[in-house]
């Protein structure tokens, strides 16, 4: 197995010039901002050009912020998210979250510093993937995601993991153990959480062209 650990799959994406950071420095639009949040819950089971879709609708009715999700009219927010599909049950889980973030932690700036994954995942409607990546993105922690993207490349370069957790573990420990190859690569001590973020940014990046089913060039990462 030519790719052995989560850095040799860092690298390889790396010297193919797959890029993560021409849209925003840690891949996911506006990261660190209360959008990340929202992004998060409307992507779920749907693609992100719907969920752009959603967010401008937002932007353009002033809905943008955790304050005024949380006090709008559900019909309204049900009506401006409509491009990203179930809009009905998204609209509810979303302002639900954000009446629950502002009762426990009053404000998006005091969220950001003190949640934890197992408070997101008490959340309804918030699984694995969403509480990581808005740990992740939108807190800055040193936690990276794992989507279908993911999932979908490791069992094409011949892994069988068994769950999330499992693949999670694996993309941290091979980071973890090669560290001083990670700032080499980069040329620079970039912070864990960002090459989390580029690096899960460079697998979806990667697997959106490249991934057809379970088949991939492995040619291609393992010249």
């Amino acid at each position: 197995m030519c790719i052995t650990d989560s850095y040799a799959l860092l690298e390889a994406l790396k010297k193919l010039g797959i890029r993560a950071d021409e849209r925003d420095p840690n891949w996911w639009p506006r990261s660190m901002t209360f959008e990340v949040v929202v992004g998060a819950i409307l992507t779920q089971q749907t693609k992100w050009e719907k969920v752009e879709k959603s967010l401008e609708n937002l932007k353009d009715a002033g809905l943008l912020s955790l304050e005024a999700v949380a006090d709008a009219e559900i019909k309204l927010l049900q009506t401006l998210v409509k491009p990203s599909g179930f809009y009905n049950t998204k609209a509810k889980r979303l302002q639900l979250l954000c009446r629950n973030i502002m009762l426990d932690f009053g404000d998006f700036a005091a969220f950001q510093e003190g949640v934890d994954r197992e408070w997101l995942l008490a959340q309804k409607g918030v699984g694995e993937e969403s509480a990581d990546a808005i740990l992740n993105y939108a807190c800055g922690r040193e936690v990276m995601v794992v989507d279908s993207y993911t999932q979908r490349l490791l069992e094409a370069l011949g892994y069988g993991f068994e769950s999330y957790g499992e693949i999670q573990a694996w993309l941290h420990w091979g980071i973890a153990e090669n560290w001083t190859k990670v700032v080499q690569l980069y040329g620079q001590e970039l912070p864990l959480s960002t090459i989390y973020s580029r690096f899960h940014g460079k697998i979806v990046e990667y697997a959106k062209v490249h991934i057809r089913g379970k088949s991939v060039n492995k040619e291609e990462l393992c010249p």
